[in-house]
């Protein structure tokens, strides 16, 4: 992260000193009191930093320490945005279309019945294949993907409804980069996406020489079963991330390693139309327009709550439902804002109103209720932050 991206002060950037000093004492209360062993926070205006703390320590390549700003976390599914950045570049330089059909794509996607699913239905998440199953080492490679895509079955019939595919849909999208973007998803995303954004430490496939910057994932106490049950996101599947060759993979739905103030500012290039700081278009403000619109209908619920899905293109909005602490935007956000958690409570969003944006992170997991209510505070802390 350079110094020109950190502000002198908060104030520079039209942030409330006082008020980022609440959004810091909210996330180091849980360090404090022991209910995560550590956590980061970062709060960005104006394309840049107005502030950010890291709170506890962490094992880090094999070693407890403190955890510091260098120290990076899963971001789990806040991964997806950054992903799906990609694909809005391909749809922005016209090389993909929503309506396309996945198989006519990949041919190899159209067995079971799967033949009739557009690529915006996958990025809504009501292509009906939620729970189709692929190991993180298998979707690495090419040859992998289109194994398991082959033997893919729907659940539901596409659009008939809204259910959540933690990792299935962007596996899909990470083959659909690869064969309309000529090269591996990893690459263009690094190339074409976080590169010219200037955030070198958002790591999609985490290389071993950063791997000792890495917080160790713990649970806290013995994990509780949310309501609708686990789904994918097992307590077992969420500790694979603590194995390198895992993390090594850049899992495309929810495997990015990185830190709350890269994660804040991914978000000020979205909310300035695109462009860098250091002035680099990376995409259109038409584009980032196109994707952050609601594009859901109503008969799309979420199964748990039965609360609008309110989804764009692999992003989520906050809306003007009353339900937006429901989607992780807290209490304040306006309806426009935009973005996706992480599981564990991991937080990354931002809000065109006020250009605010915010990232969190932790490598503890808690209970489904704790982690709900501190996602609340510090979004609705992190929202209220301007001057």
């Amino acid at each position: 992260m350079t110094l020109s991206a950190v502000s002198s002060k908060p104030e520079d950037v039209g942030v409330d000193g006082e008020k980022l000093e609440a959004v810091f004492a909210r996330a180091k209360r849980d360090v404090d009191h022991g209910v995560l062993p550590s956590a980061q926070v970062a709060v960005a205006r104006e394309g840049r930093l107005a502030g950010m703390r890291t709170f506890g320590s962490a094992v880090q390549g094999g070693e407890e320490r403190a955890a510091t700003d260098q120290t990076l976390y899963c971001i789990y599914s806040s991964t997806k945005v950054v992903v799906a950045a990609a694909v809005w570049l391909l749809l922005e330089e016209g090389s993909l279309k929503l309506e396309e059909k996945v198989s006519e794509i990949i041919p190899e996607f159209g067995t079971n019945g799967k033949d009739v699913v557009t690529v915006e239905q996958v990025m809504l998440h009501v292509g009906g294949f939620p729970h189709a199953p692929l190991r993180a080492i298998e979707g690495s490679t090419s040859e992998g993907r289109l194994k398991a895509f082959a033997g893919w079955r729907l659940n539901w019939e596409p659009d008939s409804q809204y259910e959540y595919h933690p990792t299935a849909a962007h596996w899909v999208l990470a083959e659909i980069i690869e064969r309309r973007g000529g090269k591996d998803y990893r690459e263009f995303i690094r190339e074409r996406i976080t590169g010219p954004m200037g955030l070198r430490d958002i790591h999609l496939g985490l290389a071993d020489d950063q791997a000792h910057r890495a917080a160790e994932i713990v649970f806290m106490e013995e994990p509780v079963e949310p309501p609708g049950g686990w789904g994918e996101v097992t307590p077992e599947a969420v500790l694979t991330f603590n194995d390198q060759a895992v993390r090594r993979v850049g899992v495309p739905g929810g495997g990015a390693f990185s830190n709350a103030g890269q994660m804040a500012l991914f978000y000020q290039v979205l909310l300035n139309g695109g462009e860098a700081r250091d002035g680099t278009r990376v995409l259109k403000p038409e584009a980032i327009q196109f994707a952050t619109r609601v594009r859901t209908k109503d008969h799309h619920r979420d199964p748990i709550w039965g609360n609008k899905a309110n989804r764009g293109l692999s992003i989520i909005v906050a809306g003007d439902d009353g339900q937006a602490f429901m989607r992780g935007f807290g209490r304040v956000a306006s309806p426009r804002a935009f973005g996706h958690g992480g599981a564990g409570g991991q937080i990354a969003w931002g809000d065109p109103e006020t250009g605010i944006s915010v990232g969190y992170c932790t490598n503890g997991f808690v209970d489904w209720q704790t982690m709900g209510r501190r996602i609340t505070a510090i979004s609705s802390l992190a929202a209220g932050c301007g001057v």
